[in-house]
């Protein structure tokens, strides 16, 4: 009997190891926030289930998917036609939430809230407009008392979704750095020093006075950085929020039945113009069925609980279209 007690007593505590299924991810800062809180919240529900996600920028992300080393990667921007050829299978990318990338800078004789046109973002960033008080800002923002203080630009140091839009955003609006610079996750700077992650450029920008970088919407707010409204593609000059970013998606092409899209500069009138998407990268077959079970479960349960919880951190919900397709799309998962 004593032997028969023992056996059930190591059984009983066997069990909860036995169940408990450990997913890891990796990718994006822009949208780090939200998933910690979703990845928080989903164990509440869950509690066999434990998802860990390493915040290492979208180049990462892809890196580590493609490689097989984690159970899903994240990124700001989609997949390349050659970075899913080089998978062996098929990878969904499905949109999570909408997100902005906002100028914000440190100008601490500047109180008011600065104006940036298209030009003077390209040519701060282009390294041709150096001082604070330059005519390409100046004009936009009459009456505001600019100093005459040379800029210092703060940039993304690691492969970033966040560059990606940032820089497709910046292509979209100038030939000039179309063809100079370009678009990508890793681009090769004209000018400035680096930060690693959102959390970086962030620091750096609260650190250095006369300072502007790009950072999503949510780590200007939470470290208390000034950022400015941009002009947009209808010529209306739009500060990034909840409103603006939906009304970015709501303007922007027809989602694809793969949901690659980019949203930048969009064309409606109160649309902000550096909005995106952002996607978890899923591979149709998992590792092993189980895991595969619960990541379409939780991609579920997001896609609806989890969606409730995005204006909180100031993030745009998906829009109900674009729910509906991915709810299709997951079925496909293993």
């Amino acid at each position: 009997m004593r032997k028969l007690v023992l056996l059930l007593v190591c059984v009983l505590l066997a069990m909860p190891v036995l169940s408990q299924t450990t997913l890891n991810g990796a990718g994006a800062t822009f949208p780090y926030p939200i998933y910690s809180k979703w990845f928080s919240e989903y164990r509440k529900l869950h509690s066999e289930v434990q998802i860990n996600y390493q915040s290492i920028g979208s180049g990462g992300g892809i890196r580590q998917v493609t490689a097989g080393t984690v159970d899903f990667g994240a990124s700001d921007m989609p997949m390349s036609d050659k970075q899913l050829a080089e998978f062996k299978g098929k990878i969904l990318n499905l949109p999570t939430v909408l997100g902005a990338v906002v100028p914000a800078y440190n100008v601490p004789s500047v109180t008011e809230e600065l104006k940036f046109t298209p030009e003077a973002l390209s040519g701060i960033f282009l390294g041709k407009i150096s001082k604070w008080n330059d005519k390409a800002i100046a004009s936009a923002n009459p009456g505001v008392n600019l100093p005459n203080n040379d800029i210092i630009l703060v940039h993304r140091s690691d492969g970033s979704g966040t560059s990606f839009i940032f820089t497709d955003y910046l292509s979209k609006v100038s030939p000039e750095w179309k063809s100079s610079v370009g678009a990508d996750t890793s681009v090769k700077w004209p000018i400035g020093m680096g930060g690693k992650g959102n959390e970086g450029v962030a620091g750096m920008i609260r650190q250095l006075q006369g300072s502007i970088g790009y950072v999503e919407l949510i780590y200007a707010l939470q470290n208390k950085i000034p950022y400015g409204s941009v002009r947009n593609a209808s010529g209306n000059f739009v500060r990034a929020s909840l409103e603006s970013v939906t009304a970015a998606a709501a303007s922007a092409p027809k989602m694809p039945a793969d949901f690659r899209v980019s949203i930048t500069n969009a064309p409606g009138k109160d649309a902000y113009p550096i909005s995106s998407f952002t996607w978890l990268l899923i591979p149709v077959q998992s590792k092993n069925p189980a895991n595969g079970k619960i990541l379409s479960d939780f991609l579920t349960w997001m896609l609806t609980e989890g969606q409730q919880m995005t204006s909180a951190l100031s993030y745009a919900p998906l829009p109900e279209n674009v729910v509906t397709k991915e709810k299709e799309a997951i079925k496909q998962i293993k």
